[in-house]
């Protein structure tokens, strides 16, 4: 496992795209989880009708969210409607969740898996908190006892992403439920942020939420499932007993979220088929198939998601460093995140986002570049 007390680390995403852009190439841009896919029509249908509404309902919403959002989502999720809080997109609600571990006073560590989406352990240490890695295994699933080993007095929450970024492991209900009793043992907090749940090629997704733990949180949003990433709605649901600070930070934070965008996406939720969600699923199938055939033919090692949209890819000597994710922009015209960005357990790696329809074309230029190496 790895420690770090780096507070504010910059995500390197910006960096890779902003080098991308100023390439003096055609380049397959390949660094974010923005989808390229169109959102559901009953979302357009939604924001066409709110147009029209009352001016009264151009004013805010409630501040936990918009009363026919909340209500869907409960629905859904099989939650009382109570425990939910609408927030700015997963990112908000996940910086609820974590600034509500560390006021508990309970403890000030953040055991997170290694590899991990940077914006966690940049969130614990702007929060204040002490960062833990524990590597996962081999196969990309989460080391329950790594993480029982890990956890101490000092432990306020532990956070697990399934369907997972970067790995594209979808994570048993069985070793979730583990590591919540883990969290139980040491008086912490369990976050499970469900973001990619839509986004399951294995059809053994489970949500935490069946757990039913009064000391868990789950966190997701609309962005990816809908291709909606720039409406920024998403929600926390919360123990009772945690739910009110949520709400209060929520509000002393951004007042209330964007009440067109709650509108249509509450919309998309009650009109759209679940035949749109398995078309994306679709074009994403073939874009995976695709992309690692492509790897086969450049000699790569690569992971093969069983979830979310990412592929990690090792190349022979040439580590996932910001300088090679740099060389591969430029003698390549492909861009892709260094897995150094990440963690250290996958540093020799690159992590590509599928998000574009020209995701077998980036593979095919990869072959090239490594076979001309």
């Amino acid at each position: 496992m790895t420690e770090t007390d780096d507070a504010y680390d910059e995500p390197l995403f910006y960096r890779v795209i902003q080098y991308a852009v100023a390439a003096d190439r055609d380049v397959v841009t390949m660094v974010s989880g923005n989808p390229d896919w169109g959102p559901p029509e009953a979302l357009r249908d939604g924001l066409e009708s709110y147009a029209d509404s009352d001016p009264r309902d151009f004013q805010y919403p409630a501040s936990e969210g918009l009363g026919a959002l909340r209500e869907v989502i409960a629905e859904r999720r099989n939650v009382d409607e109570s425990r939910l809080v609408v927030t700015n997109g997963a990112a908000e609600a996940n910086y609820l969740a974590m600034a509500e571990a560390i006021e508990r006073g309970s403890g000030s560590e953040f055991l997170l898996t290694d590899p991990v989406y940077p914006y966690y352990p940049g969130k614990a240490t702007m929060l204040g908190g002490d960062v833990t890695r524990v590597p996962v295994h081999d196969d990309g699933h989460v080391d329950v006892a790594g993480m029982r080993e890990a956890a101490s007095s000092d432990t306020a929450m532990i956070v697990l992403n399934t369907p997972n970024n970067p790995t594209g492991t979808v994570y048993s209900r069985d070793a979730v439920a583990e590591i919540a009793d883990v969290a139980a043992e040491h008086d912490a907090l369990l976050l499970v942020d469900e973001v990619y749940d839509h986004f399951d090629f294995t059809g053994r997704f489970e949500s935490a939420l069946t757990l039913d733990r009064e000391h868990v949180v789950v966190t997701s949003s609309f962005s990816k499932s809908m291709g909606i990433t720039g409406f920024r709605v998403g929600y926390g649901v919360f123990p009772d007993h945690l739910v009110g600070d949520a709400r209060a930070r929520h509000m002393l934070v951004n007042v209330t979220g964007s009440r067109p965008a709650q509108a249509a996406v509450a919309n998309a939720l009650q009109e759209t088929p679940p035949s749109y969600y398995e078309s994306v699923r679709d074009t994403l199938r073939e874009r995976i198939d695709a992309f690692t055939d492509a790897l086969d033919a450049a000699g790569a090692d690569y992971t093969t998601p069983e979830g979310a949209f990412y592929v990690l890819a090792r190349f022979e000597d040439f580590p996932g460093t910001m300088a090679n994710v740099e060389r591969l922009i430029d003698e390549a015209g492909v861009a892709g995140m260094p897995g150094e960005a990440f963690g250290e357990a996958y540093d020799d790696w690159i992590r590509f986002a599928l998000c574009t329809d020209r995701a077998a074309e980036a593979a095919d230029r990869l072959a090239a570049y490594f076979d001309d190496r």
